[in-house]
């Protein structure tokens, strides 16, 4: 993607809690649009190769979580955490990184990635298809700012991450 191209029209299936539901599983299933997530806002997405993995759970994620304070002072609205996993997955991510500021994105079919053009194979990890690793800020559905890993191809050795930290995003928001 680059900047000035609008985000891909995808919709996602998310699991959401529901508590008139009852019992120990109280989520129920419910769409949600690309609209949902970016019209009318100024947003930083990010996305990662997978839900509990090193990086993403050891500094990406939570890096953007305890920074939404100062995100919040640059103008930004929303910051959204995407990753090729099921709704299932994320959500217990979500709980186990006790996520308040920071929301999760299912692209459990890989959809609205392979779309954005970050759609890689990671079979060499036993991952099959994942996103390769970007930031964006995006502007009612409009990208504004784009920040990918260097590297970009499938079967990568590595999982390069700088490029799309929240420092370089609060950098590129305060300059």
């Amino acid at each position: 993607m680059k900047t000035g191209q609008k985000v891909p029209n995808v919709t996602f299936k998310t699991r959401v809690r529901d508590e008139s539901i009852g019992g120990d599983n109280p989520f129920r299933w419910q769409d949600k649009t690309s609209d949902d997530y970016f019209a009318g806002k100024r947003v930083v997405l990010f996305s990662l190769p997978g839900a509990f993995t090193p990086t993403c759970s050891t500094f990406q994620l939570p890096g953007f979580e305890k920074g939404m304070a100062e995100f919040k002072a640059q103008g930004i609205d929303a910051i959204y955490c995407m990753s090729v996993n099921d709704s299932f997955v994320m959500n217990k991510w979500a709980q186990s990184q006790n996520l308040e500021n920071v929301q999760v994105i299912p692209d459990g079919s890989g959809e609205f990635t392979r779309r954005m053009g970050m759609l890689v194979n990671k079979d060499n990890l036993g991952f099959g298809a994942r996103s390769w690793r970007y930031a964006a800020i995006v502007k009612d559905g409009v990208i504004e700012a784009w920040f990918e890993e260097p590297g970009i191809c499938d079967n990568h050795a590595e999982d390069p991450y700088g490029v799309s930290s929240p420092e370089t995003l609060l950098k590129h928001l305060a300059a």
